[in-house]
């Protein structure tokens, strides 16, 4: 290597001809394994935000204590339930009323009453905004009612 380097400064200095054949690259293959692949494309999670699930609101008119349950079950499922406690004896309907009363404070839900005897629950991910009886009072339902 030594020699390479005291031929090149002769020859720039022009006291002996450079042979090029002694600086040729010598080019070596290097095999590499196709099978690898990237560990990037391993952990790549894609989700879509644009989902195509659409909010059901569930309405009971329960006749019975025992369907308490089932609208408790709704609730547990995410999905808003207005009951109408109306043509209900008023016992039965404050048992009703206490039983999931009960079950979406426990859910960390919301309860807005509509009118007497008609409410609105809805789990933690559903939003109730507004008193609904002042909306009713400030705004006639229909038209001509104003």
């Amino acid at each position: 290597m030594a020699g390479k380097l005291v031929d090149k400064v002769k020859y720039f200095m022009g006291l002996d001809d450079y042979d090029e054949d002694e600086d040729e690259l010598v080019e070596t293959s290097v095999e590499y394994d196709e099978n690898i692949t990237p560990i990037a494309s391993k952990n790549k999670k894609i989700v879509n935000i644009h989902t195509t699930t659409q909010m059901k609101v569930v309405v009971y008119e329960p006749n019975e204590f025992e369907e308490s349950p089932s609208i408790v079950d709704n609730l547990k499922n995410r999905k808003p339930v207005i009951i109408n406690l109306e043509n209900l004896d008023g016992e039965l309907a404050k048992k009703i009323f206490d039983f999931v009363s009960g079950a979406v404070y426990a859910l960390d839900g919301s309860i807005q009453k509509v009118s007497k005897g008609i409410f609105i629950l809805a789990p933690n991910n559903v939003d109730i905004s507004g008193n609904i009886n002042e909306e009713l009072k400030n705004k006639a339902l229909f038209p001509w009612n104003k």
